[in-house]
């Protein structure tokens, strides 16, 4: 009974809208001209259509623009991978063009010795304030021994000092404790390059007579047996004749860039051959 006096006239009404919307649909195929009371029911209703019309438009448009934006974002996340593989296959092409050069100019170097030569990787260095050191990705089942020499595309690197089975130790010539017998290109003045520790060496034991200037090319002599002779070393960019003493002071900046070595090649060539 309290649901009939709460829901009773929602629950008439109801009825009495769904009996004249059966009524007004038996009635359309009898005839064409809408009486009085479909009228009726027509005006009555429009303006609750219209509202429901637009609602009914505006959720279906919603429903239209989500799913076209679900597939743009599908569209744009395949785009991106596309762009990133794309990406990626241009860093290996440059890398491959880069290796390609640089191992070009390494042949070039190579055509100039004598001796066979062993092409290697360079896979780790060590610049620490004791030691200036390369390790390289081949050793003594490749053949290559102590005492070899090491040289890249623009000269001189320096020489093996240990050598495990798969990897060998390279001492740089810019090492303290390396020391390499040299010739000025220019006037035959002779000296030993020894390593300064930072990247640069110095030309000792060279008498203040020699004729030595900035921008002499300074190579290999061949004496000592460990370097061929004529292989680039460095070039002079200072030189400094003290009022005493009988040796000239000069500062020799290595052709090989040291820090930024890749590949490198082994002379296998025993030292004294």
């Amino acid at each position: 009974m309290d649901f009939f006096k709460k829901f009773g006239l929602i629950f008439l009404t109801g009825i009495g809208i769904l009996a004249a919307l059966i009524f007004y649909s038996l009635n359309i195929p009898h005839k064409r001209t809408a009486n009085f009371f479909e009228r009726s029911v027509m005006m009555a209703f429009t303006p609750v259509m219209k509202p429901a019309s637009r609602i009914s438009d505006f959720f279906e448009d919603t429903w239209d623009n989500y799913i076209n934006l679900v597939d743009v974002r599908r569209e744009n996340l395949q785009l991106r991978d596309e762009v990133k593989g794309l990406n990626t296959r241009i860093v290996t092409a440059t890398e491959t063009m880069l290796a390609n050069q640089r191992l070009e100019r390494l042949l070039g170097m190579k055509n100039t010795l004598k001796f066979p030569t062993l092409p290697v990787s360079v896979i780790g260095e060590d610049g620490s304030s004791w030691f200036k050191t390369l390790l390289i990705d081949r050793g003594s089942s490749s053949g290559i021994t102590e005492g070899m020499a090491v040289v890249a595309a623009d000269g001189v690197v320096g020489q093996i000092i240990k050598v495990a089975p798969s990897s060998s130790r390279v001492l740089l010539l810019t090492d303290h404790a390396s020391g390499i017998a040299a010739t000025i290109q220019r006037s035959r003045a002779r000296g030993v390059v020894k390593g300064k520790g930072d990247g640069l060496c110095s030309l000792e034991f060279t008498t203040r007579e020699e004729d030595v200037k900035v921008g002499d090319m300074v190579i290999t002599s061949g004496i000592g047996g460990v370097f061929l002779k004529g292989v680039p070393i460095g070039e002079v960019t200072m030189v400094k004749r003290g009022d005493y003493g009988i040796f000239q002071t000069v500062t020799i900046r290595p052709s090989a860039n040291i820090s930024h070595l890749e590949e490198v090649l082994v002379v296998l060539r025993e030292p004294n051959d």
